[in-house]
């Protein structure tokens, strides 16, 4: 589900609303709160900039700090980036437990609409927890926590998809949790990248897509193994 998108360095973007607040003289942040409000400030900018031009520089001068101040709690931009995603997956998750139905299918649905509105409202958090390089290791080993943190998530929705099946075992919940997932993600950066275009979908509305993608149905039974008989 991951792909690769390689982070770059050296890209500096201006936070002009972060720097007029500045000037007008009112705190961005309280004593000792640095690493929260960085993670905070960071995951506003990213939607303006996209994470490829996040800069610790003008995020510390937004802040009112020093240039130096972030690396006492990140060693370098792609930290601080693993510190926005993990947060990510950890309001992902939240949002995962709180999604509401009468029925386990009710919940999964309700969960997967909230899946598609975190990737329609915040696209660039999205691109950064899932299609980032930051989990695939393909530059740099993955942080720890944001490990931590896309497991959790993840388990999550397994539970959601493990109280739908009706034989819930290992197989079957990988499978389907893989190809539900599969077609959500896929349908959110279509949507995202403007890759639906009108001759696909006909006179199909936004919801009615959704609700399509949302009711895809998996078979993922065991296959039961048969033995041929002797002549």
């Amino acid at each position: 589900m991951l792909t690769p998108l390689t982070l770059h360095s050296n890209v500096s973007c201006v936070n002009i609303g972060l720097m007029s607040e500045q000037a007008s003289g009112h705190a961005t942040y309280h004593h000792g709160d640095l690493r929260a409000a960085l993670i905070k400030v960071a995951s506003a900018e990213i939607e303006r900039s996209g994470y490829e031009n996040l800069s610790l520089r003008e995020l510390a001068a937004s802040l009112g700090v020093s240039h130096a101040a972030p690396y006492r709690h990140f060693i370098d931009r792609r930290a601080l980036l693993a510190a926005v995603a993990a947060a990510g997956f950890d309001e992902l998750a939240a949002a995962h437990r709180k999604a509401a139905g009468r029925t386990p299918q009710a919940r999964l649905t309700a969960a997967g609409r909230g899946y598609l509105a975190f990737a329609a409202e915040r696209p660039q958090l999205f691109r950064l927890m899932l299609a980032s390089d930051l989990l695939s290791g393909a530059t740099a080993p993955p942080d720890p926590a944001l490990i931590k943190a896309a497991t959790a998530c993840y388990e999550v929705f397994e539970g959601l998809v493990a109280a739908t099946l009706d034989e819930p075992s290992d197989r079957a919940v990988k499978a389907t949790a893989i190809a539900l997932m599969s077609s959500a993600y896929g349908f959110a950066l279509l949507r995202m990248d403007n890759r639906l275009r009108p001759f696909m979908y006909g006179r199909l509305t936004q919801a009615e897509l959704i609700d399509a993608v949302l009711s895809m149905q998996v078979n993922a039974r065991p296959r039961t193994t048969r033995h041929k008989r002797g002549r």
